[in-house]
């Protein structure tokens, strides 16, 4: 046709307007459930005819059918746009700009501690900070390659008063990185050098394609990329699988695959470098990846336009697959910005780039935390882990000089002042999901205590300030028990 390719599947004497395959027989199909129904213009022309889009789904055996049906109802729950407002985490807003997340103030200490928690990894193992701007000029993704290859689906260049100059809103980080890199000379002794940045970049997104935080237009990358000497690549690639496992270990995200994502042999004009260097760095993903003992799968046509990643594939409470982690070996931006370094031998040399983002973007993986807990979150995490509740308004003194107390121990919390009765202050604190409730009423503020209340498990009985703060110490520690980069 005028406008594309049809593609065609054929079983029997039946040719389908589709890519296949189908079921071999009817047979197969023993519990039929229809879901619900959407109307859509031909062609996608509001002039055109509206015609019914009918959404359906068939098991073999009716118990699979309603576990199905089961998990669907749970992940509208879990569905982190409604936690996320709920919770007040996040929000979106027309006149700022479609897929552009508004972080509130909850969600922006959510976002901030996990960010923390990372830098202090990050700096444990040699990573030093960098920070780039927002926008670069045109050339440096030319340099890159991602302007060739995404230019035409990215935001519109910024044109400045100057003739022909022209600036592009940041889609990746890494160019930037390379510049850094640039700054000064090199020498093997310097190497490897690891930079490390939260840097937000901006892809314009189709409005169809946009779903609260897990598909957005701008987001923030936890960006690095480490540039080392080919015989430094083993080791350092080994080094990045381990924060990367860390960071699941910390977030319980115990079950996962680490697809291993190649190149398609059948199209190689999507990639860019030669072929010597992609063979050695696909060869580097696949020896490192079995020298960990990851559970592994080769996906094809999966990698980068410049290199070769291991994508770790990991499933939430309600057993989907979400692609989190990725490490990327990469030969060819190192050749297109001419990075060297002088070798032991005096010569100059090109080094090797590993690009990876344990979390990937910082909005997705939020989102699918927010799923996968339900939105209740690890103690340590918590943008609120107690809230005080006085029994009435007489005791607001007392539960004002708790919160003071407690603050100063680094805990985070609130205090309820609401004219409410405490019934309903503890039924809208387990609603928020708040892990500890400490009621305060005349017999607390007289012994100087505080009577503590677990979400979804009860009360606890009555502690003292520093009983409690052992008690919410307690819990963190063991949540990082055996815990090591």
């Amino acid at each position: 046709m005028d406008d594309g390719s049809i593609t065609f599947y054929t079983q029997g004497k039946f040719t389908d307007l589709c890519k296949g395959p189908h079921l071999p027989n009817t047979g197969y199909i023993k519990s039929v459930k229809l879901l619900n129904i959407a109307g859509a213009y031909w062609r996608g022309d509001e002039n055109n005819q509206q015609l019914t889009r009918i959404y359906g789904i068939t098991f073999e055996k009716q118990k699979d059918l309603n576990l199905y049906l089961e998990r669907l109802e749970e992940a509208k729950k879990r569905d982190h746009r409604k936690i996320g407002k709920e919770l007040e985490l996040f929000t979106f807003s027309e006149k700022v700009g479609l897929g552009l997340p508004l972080w509130l103030p909850k969600g922006t200490e959510l976002k901030d501690r996990l960010m923390n928690f990372l830098k202090k990894a990050q700096t444990s193992s040699g990573y030093l900070p960098v920070s780039t701007p927002h926008i670069g000029h045109k050339d440096l993704y030319v340099c890159s390659g991602h302007y060739e290859k995404y230019g035409a689906d990215s935001f519109q260049s910024i044109k400045t008063p100057n003739e022909g100059e022209e600036f592009l809103l940041k889609p990746m980080n890494c160019p930037h990185h390379c510049e850094i890199y640039n700054a000064s000379p090199k020498s093997y002794k310097d190497l490897p050098l690891r930079l490390a940045e939260f840097g937000t970049v901006y892809r314009y997104e189709q409005s169809g394609e946009l779903h609260g935080l897990t598909r957005v237009r701008g987001f923030t990358q936890d960006d690095a990329h480490i540039f080392c000497r080919p015989d430094q690549l083993e080791e350092e690639f080994i080094k990045v699988i381990d924060l990367v496992l860390y960071v699941f270990k910390a977030l319980k995200f115990e079950d996962f695959v680490a697809q291993v994502s190649l190149r398609d042999p059948k199209d190689q004009k999507k990639y860019i470098g030669s072929d010597e260097n992609w063979d050695k760095a696909e060869q580097a993903i696949i020896k490192a990846a079995n020298k960990k003992g990851l559970k592994t799968v080769i996906e094809y046509g999966e990698a980068a336009f410049y290199g070769p990643k291991l994508d770790f594939m990991v499933k939430d409470a309600l057993n989907r697959s979400w692609q989190l982690g990725t490490i990327q070996v990469d030969y060819n931006l190192p050749e297109r910005f001419k990075l060297e370094y002088t070798g032991s031998d005096n010569q100059k040399h090109r080094p090797v780039m590993i690009h990876r983002a344990p979390f990937g973007s910082m909005e997705r993986f939020i989102a699918l935390l927010i799923e996968h807990t339900a939105g209740k979150f690890p103690l340590w995490l918590n943008p609120e882990q107690f809230i005080i509740l006085p029994l009435s308004e007489q005791f607001n003194d007392y539960a004002l000089e708790v919160l003071k107390l407690l603050k100063n121990y680094d805990i985070r919390g609130l205090v309820d002042l609401r004219g409410e009765k405490i019934g309903r202050k503890i039924r809208d604190a387990e609603l928020n999901k708040i892990p500890f409730m400490l009621i305060v009423g005349e017999k607390e503020t007289k012994q100087k205590e505080i009577s503590v209340r677990q979400q979804g498990e009860g009360d606890l009985g009555s502690f003292k300030i520093n009983d409690f703060v052992k008690l919410i110490n307690d819990k963190i520690d063991l949540d990082f028990k055996d815990l090591k980069i």
